[in-house]
């Protein structure tokens, strides 16, 4: 007999974790299919990129998926039925179908946390390729002729490569960062340095020290009462996953991430593995580890030979990880490559620059092309910055 596998959500982690449970389970008599909600395999760590004005990034999924043994849906996934091991699926065309699973791969990602902030729902985001391309074909264009202001929320590094990028192709836009910590709080004394160097040949204004309160038309209003003027925010304060799991009965963490084991499966549903930005893994501190394709492309892979190796009778290995590097892109022509420990926290040693702009790319486009099947787990070199997961272009 057949065992059916669903994956839900082709992002990083889905699309690699299907390619690879195709591939390793096919003695097996594994069916693997794939529902996503477009039929495009978007580059999510290319999208501040998109939304500065850089051409899309986007894969056809018909072509990754050719010849690789995966179906793909096209449509939705609404509900998770886990006593019938069924899914049920809105279709992009039309109306509903239910798909059946004997295991099922949950990673549907994650989107902009706008609903902690009133009016935030209101901004403009990075999450999706759609929100990225209405800020380049139409926002900040047209703020930039106008010598309007964009107030970006959140010192993270998704924040730091928004302002950046934003700021370098469109010198005519005032750009601030507004966040309750520091901006780049989570780096190395060194590497926050070039980024503050960065920010100030770039004309990025910094408002540090205290949250936002409110979002409103003119721009947003901080904890203190003080108003800071944007004619457009860009929210990067904070991701969320879909309510699916916990709708579903699963095991879920305070944030609505799925509690897995070691290799990747459910903790109170041994038929389900969840990877990715919705899936609550630790490392070997015993924290969860972050939202990235760093950590969900080595989910993706760890899945894959468990659910693989149980359907053919054999015992599944544990996920093995440790933190290397964090990349960051400074506009197209700078970066910052700040080293890490095995725990993710910062080294002294960074690589700033060209040739961290450079290691940047290298990096974003082997992620790409190892969720897109296009790099192999046979060899011994390693992809950058992500677990002992070895690879080698094919």
């Amino acid at each position: 007999m057949g065992h059916d596998v669903v994956v839900i959500g082709a992002g990083y982690a889905g699309l690699a974790a299907a390619l690879r449970t195709a591939r390793r389970g096919r003695e097996a008599g594994v069916r693997v299919t794939l529902v996503n909600e477009r039929d495009t395999f978007v580059e999510r760590v290319r999208l501040h990129q998109r939304a500065a004005g850089g051409d899309p990034v986007d894969r056809p999924l018909a072509a990754v998926l050719a010849g690789t043994g995966v179906d793909l849906v096209i449509g939705r996934a609404t509900a998770v039925d886990t006593a019938a091991r069924r899914v049920r699926v809105a279709a992009a065309s039309g109306g509903e179908r239910g798909l059946g699973y004997d295991t099922l791969v949950y990673a549907p990602g994650s989107g902009a946390d706008t609903a902690s902030v009133p009016g935030a729902e209101h901004a403009a985001t990075l999450a999706g390729r759609d929100a990225a391309g209405a800020l380049a074909e139409d926002t900040l264009p047209r703020l930039a002729a106008a010598g309007g202001t964009v107030a970006v929320v959140g010192g993270g590094l998704t924040g730091i490569e928004a302002a950046t990028e934003i700021a370098e192709a469109h010198p005519g836009l005032r750009v601030r960062m507004v966040t309750r910590g520091r901006v780049g709080g989570e780096l190395s004394a060194r590497g926050r340095r070039h980024v503050v160097r960065v920010l100030d040949r770039l004309g990025v204004d910094r408002v540090e020290g205290t949250g936002v309160a409110e979002v409103a038309a003119d721009g947003v209003r901080l904890a203190d009462g003080t108003h800071v003027a944007a004619d457009a925010v860009i929210w990067n304060a904070g991701f969320t996953v879909p309510a699916l799991a916990r709708e579903a009965g699963l095991a879920v963490d305070a944030d609505g991430r799925v509690l897995v084991d070691a290799t990747q499966r459910s903790v109170s549903h041994p038929d389900v593995y969840a990877v990715g930005d919705a899936a609550a893994a630790t490392g070997p501190d015993g924290r969860v580890l972050r939202m990235a394709c760093a950590t969900g492309l080595p989910m993706a892979a760890a899945a894959a030979r468990a659910i693989a190796a149980r359907a053919a009778g054999r015992p599944a290995k544990d996920l093995e990880f440790r933190y290397y590097i964090r990349c960051v892109s400074l506009g197209r022509r700078d970066g910052l490559i700040q080293v890490v420990g095995p725990d993710d926290t910062p080294r002294d040693t960074v690589l700033t620059g060209r040739a961290a702009a450079l290691v940047k790319e290298a990096v974003c486009r082997g992620a790409g092309n190892f969720a897109a099947g296009r790099l192999s787990l046979r060899a011994p070199a390693r992809l950058p910055g992500t677990a002992r997961t070895p690879v080698s272009t094919r």
